[in-house]
């Protein structure tokens, strides 16, 4: 009996946890840009401004999912916020659509900063076959702490402005 890979991959935005969709890579792509509206960019590097003027917000800050394309393939930029511990914080980290070994063929860096400081994060983007969750809990992004996203905003610190700049490259084999 021949064995049939699995080629179906799961929505990479957040809220598909409700109604979860799965499908070809290309079907996701047009599910994301028609079903919720996901900003879709050319190129390989990135400069996304995160801003929430209300305190509330800020506590709670998840952001619409972003759409890269480069290199043939698709990365989404991810960026939410969420308690790590009793510690509140910010987590931003690139998916890649397809699968892991494809991912593998691919590097990423993340930067955050403001008033002479600058966090910088650099890894491998992980498949969308790994969880939004799973990719959360393990931390595998850059993570900014609630205060220091806060200092690197300027002003009164009850404002979110963040700017988070990235590149994707490919990784030499």
């Amino acid at each position: 009996m021949k064995k049939i890979a699995n080629f179906a991959h799961s929505c990479a935005h957040t809220l598909e946890l409700i109604a979860p969709v799965t499908g070809e890579i290309k079907f996701l792509v047009e599910h994301l840009k028609n079903d919720h509206d996901v900003d879709m960019q050319n190129g390989c590097t990135f400069n996304h401004r995160y801003v929430k003027s209300d305190l509330q917000e800020v506590e709670n800050a998840t952001w619409m999912l972003t759409v890269f394309n480069c290199f043939g393939h698709q990365f989404c930029l991810h960026f939410e916020a969420f308690n790590l511990g009793m510690s509140p914080v910010y987590l931003a980290f690139l998916g890649f659509m397809g699968d892991e070994h494809d991912a593998k063929k691919y590097c990423y860096s993340l930067e955050v900063g403001g008033y002479g400081r600058k966090l910088t994060w650099q890894g491998i983007p992980r498949s969308i076959r790994d969880s939004h969750k799973a990719v959360r809990d393990s931390l595998d992004g850059l993570v900014i702490q609630r205060n220091m996203a806060l200092f690197f905003s300027g002003g009164d610190r009850k404002e979110l402005k963040l700017k988070v700049a990235g590149r994707i490259w490919k990784e030499q084999s």
